[in-house]
């Protein structure tokens, strides 16, 4: 029975001496995994800057379309008009070109993409006595 009893007594100390580290070493790979794929880990960061980075370019995109209509919107005011931008606009808005003009229609855009502040094509209308 002595036998038995120190058998059994270096089954429970090896136990001990195995169960401690492989609970530290589960611990360690749980948290080593979602540092990595987690809500907030290496993989969500890197997506999240790509975003970042798309978001910037759109934005700068935007802001140079912003300040050329700022600029177009400029050329439009009474104390600084452009006779050229002046007749563009009138022609796009009433629809009317010179004769000897020739026109070119171009398919329109997608309706996704915003087509405000854009002329649209010019269409043949007879010469208004000019």
């Amino acid at each position: 029975m002595s036998m038995l009893y120190t058998l059994r007594k270096a089954a429970i100390r090896a136990l001990r001496q195995i169960v401690g580290p492989l609970v530290g070493v589960c611990v360690v790979g749980y948290f080593a995994y979602h540092t990595v794929h987690g809500d907030r880990g290496l993989v969500a960061l890197t997506r999240l800057q790509d975003q970042v980075a798309e978001a910037s370019a759109s934005l700068a995109q935007v802001s140079a379309e912003k300040q050329e209509m700022e600029r177009r919107a400029d050329m439009l005011r009474r104390d600084n008009l452009d006779p050229d931008l002046l007749e563009e606009r009138a022609r796009a808005v009433l629809n009317y070109s010179h004769p000897d003009e020739l026109i070119i229609l171009l398919p329109r855009r997608a309706a996704t993409q915003s087509t405000q502040g854009t002329p649209e094509p010019a269409r043949s209308a007879p010469d208004q006595g000019r």
